[in-house]
């Protein structure tokens, strides 16, 4: 057993051929963590529900803040389970040979950077199971400046937690008890939040209750993916103003040529669409000329 094994998280990414942290995760570039700050979940989760990757989002947890401040950042992975005093005497063994101190949820956020969200799965555990309460939340924004942290499990300290400026924490509850009786299993590993599946180096992508995890070898192509819905969507309430085109086939996931033609000269004349001029569209022409496997069905 390795904690945050650098050789494994290269061997768990490998579609990732970009630069990577001292840890092994991919390093998704800071320009497209500061481009989905002006993306919709929507409009991040198409490019990749399409690409097969339908296990990526989960929608039932609470927000420290409500203020429909996003939350985005690199996915440090933690998994836990309940107390078992064989495994712990192990798993603590382990961790005084790698140099860790401190209780299991201190190893985590003692070793977080800048940019960095910790994705915690506590196996659902309210009670005794608050994996934040002020004095972590206080180490998370130190740490991080920009991060935050989903906890499928619980948070305390609530109130504390609350005046630490410049972060955001989803969680499953609130308890004020002490953590108790757990044992970390896995640490930058595959971690499952509830019905989605996060590995180290995705890059998070929280608004409002959901949590997007976006696997980091797709999020330039998602975020372009995303710009592109926007003007398309842009483009098409003009149409469907102006009676030009049904809601079925802008709703299309493959357009026609004609209807890519009036979206280019959309793009180039019209002021509304000037941010989004010089993007490449040769992919949409492609299938659009030599069909699409799934143009029969509608946008999602």
């Amino acid at each position: 057993m390795k904690f945050n094994d650098r050789q494994a998280i290269i061997e768990l990414t490998p579609q990732w051929k970009g630069e990577r942290l001292p840890d092994g995760r991919p390093k998704v570039a800071d320009k497209y963590l500061k481009a989905l700050h002006n993306l919709t979940l929507e409009e991040v989760w198409k490019p990749i529900f399409i690409k097969g990757y339908e296990s990526q989002f989960e929608g039932r947890l609470h927000t420290l803040h409500n203020d429909d401040r996003k939350l985005v950042g690199r996915a440090v992975t933690a998994t836990y389970c309940p107390y078992r005093p064989d495994l712990d005497e192990v798993v603590k063994s382990v961790g005084r040979a790698e140099g860790r101190t401190g209780t299991y949820n201190q190893w985590v956020v003692d070793n977080l950077m800048e940019g960095d969200v910790a994705v915690i799965d506590m196996y659902d555990k309210i009670y005794k199971g608050t994996f934040f309460g002020g004095n972590l939340t206080t180490a998370l924004k130190n740490k991080t400046k920009t991060g935050g942290a989903i906890v499928w499990g619980g948070i305390r300290d609530v109130e504390q937690m609350k005046k630490v400026e410049g972060t955001q924490v989803y969680y499953r509850g609130i308890d004020p008890t002490p953590i108790r009786d757990f044992i970390m299993t896995g640490y930058n590993t595959p971690t499952r939040i509830g019905n989605a599946i996060c590995m180290p180096g995705d890059v998070v992508f929280g608004a409002g209750g959901g949590v997007l995890f976006i696997p980091a070898h797709l999020v330039a192509s998602v975020v372009d993916g995303a710009v592109k819905t926007q003007v398309k969507d842009l483009f098409g309430f003009e149409m469907i103003s102006q009676n030009k085109f049904t809601t079925a086939q802008i709703d299309k996931n493959t357009w026609t040529k004609e209807m890519l033609d009036l979206l280019m000269d959309f793009i180039e004349n019209d002021d509304r669409a000037e941010q989004y001029r010089g993007l490449d569209w040769s992919e949409e022409y492609d299938l659009a000329i030599n069909g699409d496997p799934n143009d029969t069905q509608s946008a999602l």
